[in-house]
């Protein structure tokens, strides 16, 4: 008999055991903003959850996965430590936006967020990525070190705007 028939239980059993998704080490810094976020991702997934478990024709692997995500966001709701508005002009906060301009002049601007608002595509950078690590606590004008996996880049801060 082929192996593949053996194990086709056990592989039936551990399709339900979703790998869990991996929390980060570092302070869980969120702003009003991300707050509100993880709260209402807590509120969406706790409906899918409540709707999904009274169904009989619920997926079981679909339902392992939300759970696991509940428990993920869940986590992060608890360990959030929610910042307070970045209020300076003159130096980078969690919250700030920031104007950089690179070594070629190309203006850039973002927002330091925490981990779980980042969303690079709308200009909202992690706190602890190499590029806010970079602009966090700098100042109005200041030439930093972004250490980028392509190579260091010298950027110069021209704008911080509260939040």
């Amino acid at each position: 008999m082929s192996r593949a028939f053996v194990n086709e239980d056990n592989a039936a059993a551990q399709a339900d055991q979703p790998v869990e998704r991996q929390v980060s080490t570092q302070p869980n810094y969120v702003t009003p903003e991300g707050l509100a976020l993880l709260q209402a991702k807590v509120a969406e997934l706790q409906t899918l959850h409540g709707e999904q478990s009274v169904r009989e024709e619920a997926d079981p692997q679909w339902l392992a996965d939300l759970e696991r995500d509940l428990r993920y966001f869940n986590q992060r709701l608890q360990s959030a430590q929610v910042v307070t508005p970045a209020t300076s002009t003159q130096k980078v906060q969690i919250g700030s936006w920031v104007t950089y301009a690179d070594e070629l002049g190309t203006e850039r601007r973002v927002q330091l967020v925490g981990e779980d608002q980042a969303n690079a595509a709308k200009g909202l950078i992690n706190w602890s990525s190499p590029l806010g690590r970079a602009l966090l606590g700098a100042q109005l004008n200041d030439e930093v070190l972004w250490q980028r996996p392509a190579g260091d880049q010298l950027i110069e801060i021209i704008r911080i705007e509260p939040t």
